[in-house]
């Protein structure tokens, strides 16, 4: 019924003290930057790849999967940016199960948050280090962003946690782009609101500091599906989704307005699969209507090495998803290939 204080953590300045970014990573980095925002901004006509498994649960498999995403956008860099999705926080339903490698850097053992934010701030920058991409992870915890904030170039907000406050104004003092989910209701108006939040400057109190942020105009949203009262998974990928999407956009003053879609998650219903049909028609939508393809600016896919998932265990596949199962590495390399000639 109450706290245990276990340890106090170091800060995010002492952590980069202790694993700071190299000059090549930072201008890595600032490329990368520029290059997905110009996407967002429609100052580029690419189109963003988002895609990594469910969670990055191992540092080896996940830069093994990273170093074929790096060649395979090597294979695309004219229609395509690939953006690894490197999730190292994990929200639970119900608060119970593997929260990610910030929680147990070994999915087998106790939780141990500081060896856990080492963890994930080797690991991401690891991967670009060996391939030249940075990465999106999620915010979970907004106080921890700062940790990983001198390294990634896309963050994303989950469906539990776009109507907290503090998520939102984190976002606005973010520089990269954040991408903020439809709540599992499926609410475009709260979505929305989120948007705008994160737009607009504020003041609040973050890490035991008063701050001000001055907005994030690279705030936008992403389609993930809702669940309804009877637990029923609702897609809101189809065209006409799509077009209420641009509708309500245009009621709100916002800069760049812009949309992710999700592949997975309540789109699929978790049918992991269905994700390579749910992006081709993304895709077609997209050829059907200018100004769906001036709004949807790329595509969120859970992919791993291996398909499917497994239970945390002894005997684990290496490469294969321990939380929501994903496309294997077959199936992503063909599925990129199709984006690009697509979109």
């Amino acid at each position: 019924m109450s706290f245990e204080f276990i340890k106090k953590l170091p800060t995010p300045n002492e952590i980069r003290e202790q694993y700071p970014m190299t000059e090549k990573m930072a201008q890595v980095k600032a490329q990368r930057d520029d290059m997905i925002r110009k996407v967002i901004t429609g100052e580029s006509d690419k189109f963003l790849v988002i895609i990594g498994p469910c969670s990055a649960d191992n540092e080896d498999a996940v830069c093994d999967y990273t170093s074929r995403l790096a060649k395979m956008q090597e294979k695309v860099a004219d229609r395509v940016v690939i953006v690894p999705r490197i999730y190292t926080n994990k929200p639970r339903t119900t608060g119970e199960g593997y929260k990610g490698m910030v929680h147990q850097p070994d999915p087998g053992a106790k939780p141990d948050m500081l060896a856990g934010i080492l963890a994930i701030r080797r690991m991401h920058m690891r991967s670009i280090e060996e391939t030249g991409l940075t990465s999106a992870d999620e915010m979970l915890y907004p106080e921890n962003w700062r940790y990983l904030s001198d390294i990634l170039s896309y963050v994303a907000i989950g469906a539990r946690s776009v109507e907290d406050q503090q998520h939102r104004l984190t976002v606005s003092g973010m520089d990269v782009p954040a991408g903020m989910k439809n709540p599992t209701s499926g609410d475009y108006s709260v979505m929305l609101n989120s948007v705008v939040a994160a737009q607009h400057g504020h003041d609040f109190i973050y890490r035991g500091w008063e701050v001000k942020t001055s907005g994030n105009p690279l705030a936008h949203t992403i389609l993930r599906g809702s669940v309804n009262k009877h637990g029923n998974a609702i897609p809101n990928y189809h065209y006409e989704d799509l077009q209420l999407l641009l509708e309500m956009y245009g009621e709100r003053d916002l800069q760049y307005p812009a949309a992710i879609v999700d592949a997975n998650h309540s789109n699929s219903n978790k049918q992991y699969e269905q994700q390579i049909r749910i992006v081709k028609e993304v895709l077609h939508s997209r050829k059907s209507s200018a100004d769906i393809k001036n709004l949807v600016k790329g595509v969120m896919i859970e992919s791993y090495i291996e398909p499917g998932c497994q239970k945390i265990g002894k005997d684990q596949v290496y490469g294969k998803s321990i939380t929501d199962p994903c496309l294997g590495w077959e199936e992503s390399e063909r599925l990129i290939e199709d984006i690009a000639e697509l979109c």
